[in-house]
């Protein structure tokens, strides 16, 4: 029996369907708000790939997997709601899950490594295989029960945030800390939002107002590309002695409501400054 047939494709073929009313808007698109309240998975990866030319080029361009993944959770979402069909659910979940695990892959801190992998030199590559081959394996499992995802889903949101809470712990940059915080909150804000949608849909109903699930997608991509930016920050702060990360805000650097991203040192303050603080390094050494 094949894991996905036609009928999962179909219109309201999922079991799961959110709060707002059906067909309200237009009659091709199930769940107007929740579908075109993931506009932001497609306006800021773009530029957030831009911006993080410089750091891609010196750091590893893993971080551009994670913005290619964010925009293909934006897709997988609407086209859920879109379509509340099954196999829409399945490849929202999905994404969601693999850009996750591409997360940890990348920044997941070498000293939480399994079997002392921390102590070798290709222990981050011997990790990146066991998330991939976790991804795998949950893929599988979440077609052939769709409830798999939903409670992987919820177990790895928990872990990724007391990461960033234990990163924030011993950083000193009060703009970074900031930052943090804003994630933290937003990701807060997020889940509540989902659990109001899901649990007490008819109050919110009687209110006028079935579209938190909307606010969810708005706020849970905030948290989303906050975080991965905070993430970028911490590995080269951490991992990278030749590199000194800089918190910058587009469009302006003063505007801290703007879109962070990650600097070096020696773009921003030009090569021969990033040089000298090498050199520096090096002489302690």
């Amino acid at each position: 029996m094949p894991l996905i047939d036609w009928k999962h494709a179909s219109r309201g073929s999922s079991p799961v369907d959110w709060c707002e009313d059906n067909y309200t808007f237009s009659p091709h698109i199930a769940e107007f708000v929740n579908t075109f309240s993931n506009i932001l998975f497609f306006i800021l990866p773009p530029l957030l790939i831009h911006l993080h030319q410089p750091y891609a080029r010196q750091c590893g361009r893993g971080i551009h997997v994670i913005w290619c993944l964010l925009i293909i959770v934006g897709a997988s979402s609407a086209y859920f709601h879109a379509t509340l069909s099954l196999l829409g659910q399945l490849l929202d979940e999905i994404a969601i899950l693999w850009v996750i695990m591409a997360g940890f892959a990348l920044w997941y801190p070498k000293q939480a490594f399994p079997l002392n992998w921390e102590k070798l030199p290709d222990g981050r590559k011997k990790f990146k295989y066991l998330c991939v081959a976790f991804s795998l394996i949950s893929t599988f499992l979440g077609f052939l029960q769709p409830v798999v995802n939903a409670f992987i889903l919820l177990t790895l949101g928990v872990p990724t945030m007391c990461l960033l809470l234990l990163e924030l712990k011993v950083e000193n940059d009060l703009r970074v800390i900031s930052l943090g915080r804003r994630s933290i909150t937003l990701w807060v804000l997020a889940v509540i939002c989902w659990v109001n949608d899901r649990i007490f849909c008819s109050w919110w109903a009687s209110v006028g107002f079935p579209y938190l699930h909307g606010a969810w997608h708005i706020l849970i991509f905030l948290a989303s590309y906050t975080a991965v930016v905070l993430f970028a920050y911490f590995e080269v702060k951490n991992n990278m002695d030749s590199e000194t990360p800089i918190l910058r805000y587009y469009p302006s650097d003063d505007f801290q409501l703007g879109v962070p991203y990650v600097a070096l040192a020696r773009d921003v303050n030009g090569n021969k400054e990033g040089n000298m603080l090498v050199e520096k390094k090096v002489h302690l050494i």
